[in-house]
């Protein structure tokens, strides 16, 4: 199909907008309401129609061509009024604007038209609806960019370079075209041309920071594998024997008929002498990644769901041959993953239970997931819905394979499609495995079902799956029995899982559920029992958690949650500072103070003592009814003795940490009752 433009319609084009311009100015200047520029107008007016409305013989020709604004000969008497002559100009634009949204509303109807034959893959069809539309709308961008993705479609590159061109002359800032124009240049192999469009991107939006990394980084690929490509060939011509055997070895795993060891050991071989990236490209430019579509034994025995030994130990060398063929190497680990049953075969493998072929499916994998772009080629390409619920499951093994299945989750879980991806079986599928998996701790590879309960962990960060987490009763059962145990008496792997657990319910704790309230009462048992336990909490962040929980308030969480702080702060400082920046001025713990129930009280008044020592704690205090409160409760009003003694300290550290306290206490005669509670202080 011939273009729409060649240099003669570009200039009528650009003598076209001009005019548009021109037109549009003596408008305005018309219609000012400054007397000075009105007259200018008018005389400018009067002067083009002397002139026939021209300035020149070339602007004369484009003005026949087109609708031309006043067809009177100049000099007669109308022409000469300069208010018939406005009259007739307005009416004139007005008749054009008619004029241009008729063709604005064909243009974009033939731009759906197009848009829709090209939805369908008829980018024949959708150049043309395109074509028809400029032929209505000759500024109209978006018909510009839209044929020039379509050329893209039918590798008509230079086509679409020049309507990317056009558009930008229509919009200049128009990051679609820049972009389809740096695809253009890329396929035509222009690849600075390719990078400087997209630095174009960039300059218009530095929010496309990301876009901008991703192709650029696609010009960069698509560079090295011509380069390497050409290396590759400059070997072979040369005679290189490393090179030579690759290309026999590929050709003879071509030939049908052979027993299956026959293959097996070419495939061993062949992933023996993959040494560097020429041969990983000698493979791939030998079309080594067919072999599975191509060759019928190869693929059937791959693809088989009951292996037999011999099928076993093909498989396995598949998988050691393509490890050797796709490390550090992009081009081929997306090669691998486009082939056509690699979507489905990598989760049947990781879940065939045959040892030998999940170690090197796990390591395969593994090459992906260790670098960014890898992890990006497996989320583009595979569907990881399966995948957290078949790799939590090797924390049942006692080998190796436990660790690197967690190596992968680890990785993947910092993707966020990843994390979509694994809401879909979260229900049904991963937390009953994760709930059985914390219910026998002791019987599995307790090193992964840390990890496990960690990257568990991770996933609540997403509102969704944190609030069906906390509605799972078996989920929190698990956590509570894993954490029901002498854990100063454990195995450091156990205590590693203690922690990560004490983390995931931290995590839980920010919804709202039945259950929580025993959780906080269980976790106040475990940190009672175990100093590293504290230390871990505090490390978690339970203390801020803990604060945001009781604002919730509820009797059993004040009673739970105050003895879980006073356990943390009591030697902890790093927990007696998150509290007084958790706990503004202390408004949850007065609020605490003023509680029916005397354990909440007397656990609130130890907490509030234990802090007073954080610089400016006493301070923040000023204004309170805090000394009124303690000494209320020191003086009598509280039954317990270990209330009155809680608050008699708090009293006393209140007004040592800051003395204007003791005003207060005078005016309320209650000095008497502090120098009783002083013995305490120092104690």
């Amino acid at each position: 199909m011939a273009m729409l433009h060649d240099e003669d319609t570009e200039a009528d084009f650009q003598r076209f907008l001009r005019r548009v311009d021109d037109v549009t100015n003596l408008l305005q200047g018309l219609s000012s309401s400054d007397p000075a520029v009105k007259d200018k107008a008018i005389a400018e007016a009067e002067g083009r129609l002397r002139d026939g409305g021209t300035s020149t013989e070339e602007e004369t020709k484009t003005t026949v061509n087109r609708t031309v604004i006043n067809t009177r000969a100049p000099g007669t008497a109308e022409a000469e009024n300069a208010e018939a002559f406005l009259a007739m100009l307005e009416k004139d634009a007005k008749e054009r604007a008619k004029q241009r949204k008729r063709k604005e509303q064909l243009a974009n109807a033939l731009k759906e038209k197009g848009n829709d034959a090209f939805r369908r893959g008829d980018f024949a069809k959708a150049i043309q609806s395109y074509t028809e539309g400029l032929q209505q709308l000759r500024d109209k961008q978006e018909l510009y960019t839209n044929r020039a993705q379509a050329y893209l479609k039918t590798q008509e590159y230079e086509k679409a370079i020049g309507d990317c061109e056009w558009a930008l002359k229509c919009n200049e800032k128009c990051i679609k075209a820049h972009f389809l124009l740096g695809k253009a240049h890329l396929a035509l192999k222009h690849y600075t041309e390719s990078r400087q469009c997209y630095e174009k991107i960039l300059q218009i939006d530095p929010q496309k920071e990301s876009l901008f990394k991703d192709c650029v980084n696609e010009v960069n690929l698509e560079e090295k594998r011509m380069k390497d490509e050409e290396r590759a060939m400059k070997e072979v011509e040369c005679g290189n024997v490393a090179a030579l055997s690759i290309k026999e070895l590929l050709h003879r795993l071509a030939t049908p008929g052979q027993e299956l060891l026959f293959y097996t050991g070419g495939i061993r071989i062949l992933a023996e002498v993959m040494k560097d990236c020429t041969g990983q490209t000698l493979f791939r430019t030998n079309n080594g990644f067919s072999i599975l579509r191509d060759n019928e034994a190869v693929g059937g025995s791959f693809c088989a769901e009951s292996k037999s030994p011999a099928e076993v130990e093909l498989c396995v060398s598949l998988l050691l041959l393509w490890q050797a063929v796709c490390a550090g190497n992009e081009e081929n680990q997306r090669l691998l993953l486009t082939q056509p049953d690699m979507s489905a075969q990598l989760a049947e493998l990781l879940s065939s239970g045959i040892l030998d072929i999940q170690r090197e499916t796990l390591a395969l994998i593994a090459l992906y997931s260790e670098s960014e772009s890898g992890r990006k080629l497996l989320v583009r390409h595979q569907d990881l819905t399966r995948w957290l619920q078949i790799l939590m499951a090797f924390v049942k093994c006692s080998d190796a394979r436990a660790g690197s299945a967690m190596n992968i989750l680890s990785d993947l879980i910092g993707e966020e499609r990843f994390k979509a991806q694994c809401q879909v079986l979260l229900s049904t599928g991963v937390l009953p495995l994760f709930t059985q998996l914390l219910a026998s701790a002791r019987l599995v590879n307790q090193a992964a079902l840390a990890r496990a309960i960690g990257i568990m962990g991770s996933l609540c960060a997403e509102p969704g799956a944190r609030g069906r987490m906390a509605e799972s009763r078996e989920c929190w059962q698990g956590c509570l029995e894993l954490l029901d145990e002498d854990l100063d008496g454990s195995t450091p792997s156990y205590q590693e899982c203690v922690f990560a657990v004490l983390g995931l319910m931290m995590n839980l704790l920010l919804e709202s559920n039945g259950i929580i309230q025993r959780a906080i009462g269980v976790l106040s048992r475990v940190l009672a029992a175990s100093s590293s336990a504290v230390e871990q909490a505090v490390r978690a962040g339970v203390v801020k958690q803990m604060i945001k929980f009781l604002k919730a308030g509820g009797q059993l969480t004040a009673r739970y949650g105050t003895k879980t702080l006073g356990i943390l702060t009591k030697s902890n400082r790093q927990a007696q500072e998150d509290l007084v920046k958790a706990d503004k001025g202390f408004a949850v713990l007065l609020r605490l103070l003023q509680s029916e129930e005397e354990m909440v009280v007397g656990n609130a008044a130890f907490c509030l003592s234990q802090c007073l020592g954080v610089p400016g704690a006493g301070t923040a205090l000023l204004g309170s009814n805090v000394v009124q409160l303690l000494l209320r409760l020191a003086g009598g009003d509280a039954a317990r003795p270990g209330v009155q003694e809680n608050a008699a300290i708090a009293l006393g550290k209140l007004c040592v940490a800051e003395p204007r306290h003791i005003h207060q206490l005078r005016k309320l005669n209650g000095l008497a009752i502090l120098n009783s509670s002083m013995k305490y202080v120092h104690s």
